[in-house]
């Protein structure tokens, strides 16, 4: 018969925080690992057949807890005193070639925006950018005409004013 889970954690909560220690020293970061194995413990606790090793069981997911901390741990951007010295990186941001081209394209609605970005900018088949902005194909299709027929609109009267006033 299987001890009630408070009973558990007297009997083996102190185990169980050793083990979090052992492999993430005395931190706070033991102290959640500790946390997070008790949880998962209650959530899986009335599935865990009767005749399991309790004690080993907990050590399991105590020792899985505190890995799952140490690669969050991994994760995290490391304070430094001084910042390198570099250029921001222009890779991505379209408008350093053509600004009132992608002025044009920012100024177009939502839809006719998104599509033309996923189709004629990201190379996507309208079907794939239908799953992506939601809608048929068909629908985004014609989203991405339309747009385009704009962008052909406002873009080349906007060139053919700025040609006229040099």
């Amino acid at each position: 018969m299987k001890q009630p889970f408070e009973n558990a954690i007297d009997a083996h909560g102190p185990t169980v925080l050793r083990v979090c220690r052992a492999v993430l020293g005395v931190t706070a970061d033991a102290d959640d690992a500790w946390s997070e194995t008790f949880l998962a413990a209650l959530r899986a606790w009335p599935d865990l057949p009767d005749d399991t090793n309790v004690e080993a069981w907990l050590v399991r997911v105590a020792h899985r807890k505190a890995i799952d901390v140490t690669r969050v741990r991994k994760r995290q951007p490391v304070p430094v005193d001084d910042l390198p010295m570099s250029a921001p990186s222009t890779d991505g941001i379209p408008h350093d070639q053509d600004p009132d081209l992608w002025s044009a394209v920012a100024s177009l609605p939502d839809r006719q925006r998104l599509a033309v970005a996923y189709h004629y900018v990201g190379g996507l088949p309208h079907k794939e950018t239908a799953e992506l902005i939601g809608g048929t194909t068909d629908a985004v299709r014609r989203a991405a005409a339309d747009g385009i027929k704009t962008l052909r609109k406002t873009y080349a009267s906007g060139a053919a004013q700025e040609g006229t006033a040099r």
